[in-house]
């Protein structure tokens, strides 16, 4: 019986791919403004929760000055509405002022979620 001869393999050398240098210099970063009209206000919370049962949202107050009357502005991903500050509470409690660090609950018109920003107008 005679022997195959096996066959020899072949292996394909892999070629590397040469990056390209771009000449010139490298963006710097830029930090964007706002566009819109929470440009121009001052942003006092952010929601923490919703009740849809009640139209009320909990916000943790980041600057104090919210007070009852005030006109607010909340946008998020899907919200973006205006309103007037009608009733605030902090424990169940009836307040009519929000302190910084303080996390309140808002009558709200409109559905908000977890997240949204809360600016007062100027």
């Amino acid at each position: 019986m005679a022997k195959k001869k096996k066959k020899p393999v072949v292996r394909k050398k892999k070629i590397a791919k040469r990056k390209t240098v771009r000449k010139g210099r490298a963006k710097k970063a830029t930090v964007k403004k706002p566009a819109g009209p929470e440009a121009s206000m001052e942003k006092v919370g952010e929601v923490t929760h919703y009740f849809p049962h009640v139209n009320a949202a909990a916000v943790k107050m980041l600057k104090s000055g919210l007070k009852v009357g005030d006109k607010i502005y909340i946008k998020g991903h899907t919200s973006d509405f205006k309103e007037v500050v009608e009733s605030m509470q902090l424990d169940h409690v009836m307040i009519t002022e929000g302190k910084k660090g303080d996390e309140i609950g808002l009558l709200v018109k409109s559905r908000v979620r977890i997240g949204d920003s809360v600016y007062k107008a100027k």
